[in-house]
């Protein structure tokens, strides 16, 4: 069974980290939310409170096949500062296995340095911040093991684009189709 990391911080865009959770649980991969905040209540950016699976401390992320990033402010900013996980990302970045960020969220790969070459989108408020980066306007942008996506409005494709990477593209098309959105 597939695996994923979901990372949650205060102040996160609840559409685009929730999205990916019931899409990817659909699809049969199992799924850690997992909260970066030393609590496992959540705060979302509309007031959306969350209770995440894991507290960091207590993850082990041996057998996780991607890790994913919700944007939304300050969640952005909170996940960035979280050395652990900063620290992780590095980790799976050197050794190509997949992480994905959507809206704010990418702008952490391009600090971190991880886009330098790659083809990446965000929200464009951020696109600055995409250091390295040739910014495309696709709704999702998969480049080798990084993908990225642009906002909100891009949270399904972007769940069914990490589904197909993880489960194939017959199962990302199935769960698009049973979700009416393919």
């Amino acid at each position: 069974m597939k695996r994923a990391s979901v990372f949650l911080a205060d102040g996160f865009e609840e559409i685009e980290g929730l999205t990916v959770v019931d899409i990817l649980r659909r699809a049969g991969v199992q799924v850690d939310t997992v909260s970066v905040t030393g609590d496992r209540t959540i705060h979302g950016s509309h007031q959306i409170d969350v209770q995440a699976d894991f507290l960091f401390e207590e993850m082990d992320f041996t057998q996780t096949d991607m890790l994913v990033l919700p944007g939304g402010m300050p969640g952005t900013k909170y996940l960035m500062e979280h050395k652990g996980l900063r620290s992780l990302l590095q980790a799976y970045h050197e050794q190509g296995q997949y992480i994905a960020a959507i809206c704010a969220a990418p702008s952490i790969f391009g600090g971190l340095g991880f886009l330098k070459g790659r083809k990446a989108c965000c929200y464009p408020s951020f696109e600055e911040k995409l250091e390295g980066a040739e910014v495309v306007q696709d709704a999702v942008s998969v480049d080798g093991h990084v993908v990225t996506s642009r906002g909100m409005g891009t949270a399904i494709p972007f769940a069914l684009k990490l589904t197909g990477l993880l489960c194939g593209e017959e199962k990302a098309e199935e769960i698009g189709r049973s979700i009416i959105y393919r």
